[in-house]
Parts: structure tokens; sequence; C-alpha cells
């Protein structure tokens, strides 16, 4: 009977609460992004006092903690009052103008948005917020498909602190004058978490999220190790729970390195979205990109246009951006001379693996 000692009855289970493992999972403490956040409260804390707070730009790569910091502060804020209206919207889905001060509206609980347009919901927004103070978070903001109501937050919001968040550092230089002046924000840099800092937050996950001693040493290791050369938290988020969906399969009471790996060969399968669910236009471009890549984005859009495409360029931008965000092509900001900024467009071999690297 010894033989089956180790393994796990049916109605036993490695996981205490699989929750501290999803990706919006939020942890009392925001460890090593302790500087990050003080510049944030900085930021907000002229609200406290009725007067206007300052504006942050904050940028980095994904999977490193902007998103969780900033959420942590919000929530931090409202404890302390309920005079400051924390306003998140994550950019996209929400990418125009319409239907982010839709989704204002939506936090503000004004239910009364049936044909209003563009300029009746600022209205309400206006005379909502005026009344007290704001701090608008607007995620992914590289996804925005036009930004006319930032600029009437700047303009007739009173109070109010403005955090834009974005995985592209040069987004901030490419926004227009008008709004830029009126912006004038800090700038936050998050930089990658260390190999320590990955190790502390999967083993803190692990704590959160498992019964004590079902993970051996060297699998939590190896778990570390695969999520630091990714460089994003979210994937080793991943890699936790389906190692530990690995080993209930085997029924086994310990997580082994062999259960990691299961996790790290499911993490490469999901590679972007395929090509052929990509739009009519945007398969076409991707192709051009394909044929030639390596080139600035406006020798491809002539290419485009040659090929018959007729979107303007601005519309050519953005599915540019939006294959870029789908993992088909990488992008790269280079000098182009006389032509000042310019953008290097690359195909990207979706096949490749992340245990490739």
């Amino acid at each position: 009977m010894a033989l089956f000692d180790r393994m796990l009855k049916d109605s036993e289970t490695l996981f205490k609460n699989t929750v501290p493992l999803d990706y919006d999972y939020l942890p009392k403490l925001i460890n090593y992004r302790e500087q990050e956040q003080f510049q944030m409260a900085a930021c907000i804390k002229p609200l406290f006092q009725k007067r206007n707070g300052r504006n942050l730009f904050i940028y980095g790569q994904p999977g490193i903690g902007k998103t969780v910091a900033c959420r942590h502060v919000l929530e931090e804020m409202e404890e302390e009052s309920e005079e400051i209206i924390p306003l998140y919207v994550n950019c996209w889905q929400k990418n125009t103008s319409f239907k982010i001060l839709m989704e204002i509206c939506e936090l503000l609980n004004y239910k009364f948005t049936h044909n209003k347009k563009t300029d009746e919901l600022f209205a309400v927004v206006k005379g909502i917020i005026n009344k007290k103070s704001a701090v608008f978070v607007f995620d992914e903001v590289d996804k925005l498909e036009d930004i006319d109501f930032l600029y009437s937050i700047l303009e007739e919001i009173y109070r109010k602190s403005i955090f834009l968040i974005t995985n592209e550092r040069d987004w901030l230089a490419e926004l227009e004058d008008r709004i830029r002046s009126r912006l004038t924000p800090e700038i936050l840099e998050f930089r990658p978490y260390s190999a320590a800092e990955t190790d502390g937050i999967l083993r803190e996950r692990i704590q959160f999220a498992f019964y004590d001693r079902v993970w051996q040493e060297d699998a939590i290791a190896f778990a570390v190790n695969e999520t630091t050369a990714v460089g994003d938290i979210r994937s080793g988020l991943f890699i936790l729970k389906e190692a530990g969906t690995a080993a209930e399969d085997r029924a086994s009471r310990t997580i082994t390195v062999g259960d990691v790996e299961k996790a790290v060969a499911k993490l490469a399968a999901f590679a972007p979205k395929k090509s052929t669910e990509l739009e009519d236009d945007s398969r076409e471009i991707l192709a051009i990109v394909k044929q030639h890549s390596g080139k600035k984005i406006g020798e491809l859009f002539q290419l485009y246009q040659q090929a018959g495409g007729t979107a303007v360029y601005k519309t050519f931008q953005r599915r540019i951006a939006k294959l870029d965000s789908g993992g088909f092509i990488t992008t790269e900001k280079i000098d182009g001379g006389k032509e000042g900024k310019t953008t290097l467009v690359s195909f990207r071999d979706v096949t490749k693996k992340l245990t490739d690297f």
C-alpha cells in the first residue's frame, strides 16, 4: 500500500487558492516597486489639498508591474479620500474618445448614455468630476485611435492627475503639440525585474496559491529562470499554475522540474494569433512586410499603395502597431537623418518558441 502514499486522492489538491496566480490579482504589497509608487503618490498629493495634480507618463516593457503598481496606488488613494475619483481605463478596446467617455460614465455610475454623442458624454463627465477631483489612468495608450478626449480633460477638468501607461517609450514624443504642451508630464520608467526580484515575486505567489512543501526547490528555480528569460511576470504566473495542474494530473503530491517543463512547453505553444485570423487589409500589409522586412515604415506604405492599398497613412500606422502588438512583426525607432525619427519594420517568425531564447 506504500506505493500509493505519495499520490493525491480524488478529493485532494495542491492549490490553496488559485486567485493569486491570476494576472489581475492585486497583492496587498507590491514588492520592488516602492519608488515608482511613491512617485505616483507624489503626483496625486496636490489633489488632497484641493489643488491641481501632476501628470505622469509611465513606460516599460510588458509584464513588469506598471498596471499592478498603478492600481495599488489608486486603491490606497480610495481608502484615504472620497473626494478624489479613481478612473482606470484600458485603451486596448476603449480606443476612441466616444468609447472612453462611455467607460468613464460607467465608472461614475451614470447610466443615461443612450443616444448621447461624444460631446454630450463629456459634458456629463465634466459636471460630475468638477464637483470633486479625479485621477485618470489610461493604460495601453499606444492603442488609441484618437486623443480628443485627452485635450478636453486637460482643458475643462479643474483638479486632476492624468497617468498615461504604455510599452512604447516614444509615444509621448509623437503626441500632438497642443496636448503635449498642456500635459507636461513627469516621466517614470519601469525597469525589468531582476532575477532576484523575479524569484521573490514567484515565491510569494507560491506561498499564497499552494499548500506548503508541494514545490520542489529545483522546480522553483527552473520556473524562475524561465520567467526571467522571458522577462514577463505574467508568463511566470502561467508557468506556476500549469505546473501545479500537471502535477495534479499525475496525482503527485509534489511539483517537479518535469511539471515545469510541461508548463513551459504550453507557454511556448501560445503563439500569437494566426495570420489567417487577421483582417484582409492587415494580411496584405503583413505580406508586404514579410517580403520587404527591415524597411522603413514610409517605404512600406509606398509599396502598400503600389499594391492597391486604399488606407491613409495614419490608418496604415495603426495597422502596423496592431501587427506589432499581435507579435507578427517588430518595430524599431531610429534616427532617420533629414527625415527625423522613423520606424524600421521587420517580419517576425511566429513559429519560434519561447524555449528557443
